[in-house]
C-alpha cells in the first residue's frame, strides 16, 4: 500500500470538507493507496505529467483533490479544495504546480 504524503495545507483542507465530502475523499484516497483508480477522476496535464484530479460531488458541493503517485511509491496530495465554478481557479492550479515542483526538486 502506498503512503500518503500531504503537501502544504492539503490535509487540513480535506479535514475542512463537510462530513459527506470528507468521508468520500478518504474512501477515494484509500483506493489510490491500494493501487486502484478513484471512481471519478481526470488527468490534469495542465499541472504536470501524472497529476490527477479526484472529483467528488456531494449534496454539500463539488470538491477536488489533486495528486500524483509516481515518486517513490507514495501518493502525493498536492492540493484539495471546493470547486465553486465550472472552471478551476488559476490560483488552485498554480498552487498545485508549485507543490509538484517542490517534490520534483525544481525551484
Amino acid at each position: 500500500m502506498h503512503e500518503i504524503v500531504w503537501l502544504g495545507t492539503s490535509k487540513r483542507d480535506v479535514r475542512l470538507f463537510p462530513e459527506d465530502a470528507r468521508r468520500e475523499a478518504g474512501y477515494q484516497l484509500d483506493k489510490v493507496q491500494r493501487g486502484y483508480e478513484p471512481d471519478d477522476w481526470k488527468s490534469m496535464t495542465a499541472i504536470g505529467v501524472g497529476v490527477r484530479e479526484i472529483r467528488i460531488r456531494e449534496p454539500s458541493g463539488a470538491f477536488r483533490i489533486l495528486y500524483v503517485v509516481r515518486f517513490g511509491e507514495a501518493v502525493y496530495v498536492l492540493h484539495a479544495f471546493q470547486k465553486k465554478t465550472q472552471r478551476t481557479r488559476a490560483g488552485d492550479l498554480e498552487l498545485a504546480k508549485e507543490r509538484l515542483r517542490q517534490i520534483r526538486g525544481k525551484p
